[in-house]
């Protein structure tokens, strides 16, 4: 393969450096595009545009193919806890006994949140959305730790910010869904692992014990696992560009938060739930609206089949189904908005309209279904994809910054009025 792409412009012909991957996929590098013709490209949502290398995440959307550091997510997800993945992202290697041993134990420590924090919750008005609390909450944390807003520490002290980040979350997360029910807030305990702590602050009365159920807790390790990262999507690169002007982490981690709350990113599978509800109160035919979905003069979406990326089986949603299945049968589907997603997905699953298009039910249909069966409201959906994506934006953040990039500074065309003269206010 030539090492250059040729391209000619206005008479001039430039050469540009190809990089390619480590999976040979390859890159036009046109960092110096614009200094030597002037010319910027035009690429409306970077839908052809890298805008880094990275050697996180691999994501082949034709083949169905998603990796970290190598590994697959098949056996990540099947042989792995959360913690394990979240070690891997961010430090590029899994961890053997004693490093994994330690890097719980460092998390443990600081799994409590400053009591103040719950003042915070006082200032909201009833019924605030769980993603603005939470996107809140994560930024506060840089003014209980104001270290933090110095970029130039130690690579020890940004260990130990990653870490009491990553330990922070679950507590706060449980926090807020405590507080939207207005229940006491459970405080950690750090006898118990990662994801039954979380469970046991989320679900725990202080008036009775907790019991802890293995399926669902399996499931709920799996779904952190399959939602830890997910290549240059819109949160993480979110996280990056706000990362290149050095600001903190709890800032950086804030921006991608907010980039996760919208209903085409992380909102996805509140909208699955959304949909379903709506089947539910017209009848709860879902044949009727497998047909509205291939009706193309209809307006009816059929929320969490397809994916931007994938142009095959979503790797991740042949994982979780496992675990959907598990949970709705140990649990009895006696929900019908769960009995008309399982029509669904057998109706469109067996449906050569869907099978041909590839429209198969992705990891959001599925974490949905999950989380509502577990006992989770649909406004908490998204938090909870951001509770999973929390190690993928800290690689992602950690790759940016010791790679020392530059500013994130997109260019654009002007498409505005040119150049035309003030016309003073009693003339106009």
């Amino acid at each position: 393969m030539s090492q250059t792409a040729r391209l000619s412009l206005q008479g001039k012909e430039v050469e540009l450096p190809l990089v390619v991957g480590t999976e040979n996929e390859v890159g036009i590098d046109i960092s110096k595009l614009r200094s030597e013709t002037g010319a910027v490209t035009l690429d409306v949502g970077y839908k052809n545009t890298g805008a880094t290398t990275s050697a996180i995440t691999y994501l082949d959307g034709e083949k169905g193919i998603l990796r970290h550091r190598g590994y697959s997510i098949e056996d990540l997800a099947g042989k792995s806890s959360f913690l394990e993945v979240a070690y891997l992202l961010i430090n590029g290697k899994l961890p053997n006994k004693q490093e994994l041993a330690e890097w719980e134990n460092d998390i443990r420590r600081h799994t409590l949140v400053n009591e103040d924090m719950q003042n915070i919750f006082k200032s909201w008005p009833t019924g605030s959305h769980p993603m603005g609390q939470l996107t809140a909450m994560i930024s506060s944390l840089s003014s209980f730790y104001p270290s933090s807003l110095n970029p130039n520490r130690t690579s020890e002290a940004q260990g130990r910010t990653i870490k009491r980040l990553i330990a922070k979350m679950p507590t706060i997360v449980a926090m807020i869904y405590k507080k939207s029910i207005g229940h006491p807030v459970i405080y950690p305990n750090n006898n118990l692992d990662y994801v039954d702590n979380f469970m046991n602050m989320t679900f725990k009365h202080v008036t009775e014990d907790y019991i802890q159920d293995p399926v669902v807790n399996e499931a709920m390790n799996k779904l952190l696992i399959l939602h830890a990262d997910h290549e240059q999507n819109c949160s993480a690169s979110t996280v990056r560009i706000v990362g290149s002007s050095h600001a903190n982490l709890y800032a950086c981690i804030s921006a991608g938060i907010a980039a996760l709350w919208g209903p085409l990113h992380g909102g996805a599978n509140q909208k699955v739930l959304e949909m379903l509800n709506s089947i539910k109160d017209d009848g709860g035919n879902a044949a009727k609206f497998i047909e509205k979905a291939k009706d193309k003069d209809d307006p009816f979406r059929l929320m969490g089949f397809g994916h931007r990326v994938y142009k095959n089986y979503d790797p991740r949603a042949k994982i979780i189904k496992k675990s959907c299945d598990d949970i709705l049968n140990k649990m009895g589907v006696n929900d019908p908005i769960l009995e008309i997603a399982k029509k669904l997905e057998e109706a469109a699953l067996a449906d050569d309209y869907f099978v041909e298009r590839k429209l198969f039910p992705n990891v959001d249909f599925y974490s949905g279904i999950i989380y509502r069966a577990i006992g989770f409201p649909v406004e908490m959906f998204t938090v909870l994809f951001a509770m999973g994506r929390l190690p993928g934006w800290i690689a992602q953040w950690k790759e940016m910054r010791e790679e020392n990039q530059a500013i994130g500074r997109p260019r654009q065309i002007y498409t505005g009025e040119p150049a035309r003269p003030f016309v003073p206010l009693d003339q106009r």
